[in-house]
């Protein structure tokens, strides 16, 4: 996985401007809603603040240097730094360069493939058992859940559930889509949209991963849907290091902790506090209640505790386990 020094994804940076100028008359002030929008988001004030300068000057409204810009430069420099370094190798290995029919083997052979395979045919050898080209054989049996039933045995698996759910309002449906930590059943990313696409789901799994920074032995839990299937987001989970998992055809056990949680956002916000005009308050009565649910609300399983309370016992817990040994 290509690590990341920043814990907030693209998507949730203009997310949280846009939802700022959208909701500002609704505060009293323009910095007041940078001050709560921030407090639920999790990120400073100052940050959210700069981050909505910095979208005025890529809009033209504001001097400076607009994030394309600063994005090409640092890919110029990067491009001029890989070119040296590469003359440089280049350069000190000329003289034990060996004949090319005896480099493409050994290089093909580190990249665990045939010297004679063909474009993607390395990819086919690495497929899943029971996967072919084709019509799907529902028959064949779905990858166990690597961390068994029940859901946890340690948080050292660090397992995480997936779903997405519908809401309806008066210009239609929209959809929400979460992530949780199954340790402490926090919700640790989320997304609302227009459509069911995979965009809106591999955005809160972006979130997520810019969020956590997981390593090796994070494992991602998910049904059947097309979204979890689909090309782009089994490749992101490639790229992050994430192992994927799918429950079995007609199975509601797999998948049982993402569909409690959507149940309890559907009854203590979608209902509750409906009917919905738009997606913009649905997103924003989103961003309350995952605050909320995260940060106050009580979880018997977890221990009568919220769930950013449980990971604070967690690592406390483990700081004194250090301690002792």
């Amino acid at each position: 996985m290509s690590k990341t020094t920043n814990k907030y994804s693209p998507e949730l940076r203009a997310r949280a401007v846009r939802m700022v100028l959208d909701h500002a008359g609704q505060h009293g002030s323009r910095w007041s809603a940078i001050l709560s929008i921030s407090s639920k988001i999790g990120c400073a004030s100052q940050t959210l603040n700069a981050w909505g300068k910095k979208a005025k000057i890529d809009r033209g409204d504001r001097a400076g240097v607009t994030t394309e810009m600063a994005e090409r430069m640092k890919a110029l420099d990067r491009e001029n730094r890989e070119l040296k370094q590469a003359n440089e190798i280049l350069r000190k290995a000329s003289a034990y360069f060996a004949p090319l029919s005896a480099i493409v083997p050994i290089a093909c052979r580190a990249a665990g493939r045939s010297a004679t395979a063909g474009p993607g045919q390395d990819r086919l050898h690495r497929g899943t058992p029971g996967s072919h080209r084709g019509r799907t054989d529902l028959q064949a049996p779905a990858p166990n859940v690597p961390w068994g039933r029940p859901w946890l045995r340690h948080w050292s698996e660090r397992p995480m559930d997936d779903d997405f759910t519908y809401v309806a309002t008066w210009q239609g449906f929209v959809y929400v889509a979460c992530v949780i930590d199954v340790f402490a059943r926090r919700i640790v990313g989320w997304r609302v949209s227009r459509t069911a696409h995979a965009g809106v789901v591999l955005d809160a799994l972006e979130q997520t991963v810019h969020q956590r920074q997981p390593g090796s032995g994070l494992t991602h839990q998910s049904d059947r849907g097309s979204q979890y299937l689909s090309i782009r987001y089994t490749e992101r989970l490639a790229e992050a290091g994430i192992e994927p998992s799918v429950g079995s055809v007609g199975d509601s056990y797999d998948n049982a902790l993402a569909e409690t949680i959507d149940g309890l956002f559907k009854a203590e916000v979608i209902h509750r506090r409906g009917p919905w005009r738009s997606l913009d308050a649905v997103e924003y009565a989103t961003l309350e209640g995952v605050d909320w649910f995260n940060n106050r609300r009580l979880l018997e399983p977890i221990g009568n505790i919220p769930p950013a309370e449980a990971e604070v016992n967690f690592y406390a817990a483990l700081e004194r386990s250090d301690i002792a040994a």
